[in-house]
């Protein structure tokens, strides 16, 4: 999937039904690590504070 459209449906994923990045990861049975890098790549990188990548 591209990273751009990926960033979307990550963060209003992250926004409305997930506590944390981990849970969400939990949820959907993704690899964290993996995640973050893709989308890294693309410049976005992950807020903890915000609970978003940006």
């Amino acid at each position: 999937m591209d990273p751009h459209l990926l960033v979307g449906l990550v963060n209003t994923e992250l926004r409305n039904h997930s506590e944390s990045l981990e849970d969400f990861a939990k949820t959907y049975d993704i690899d964290q690590m993996e995640l973050i890098k893709k989308l890294e790549t693309a410049g976005y990188h992950y807020r903890s504070e915000q609970k978003q990548f940006r």
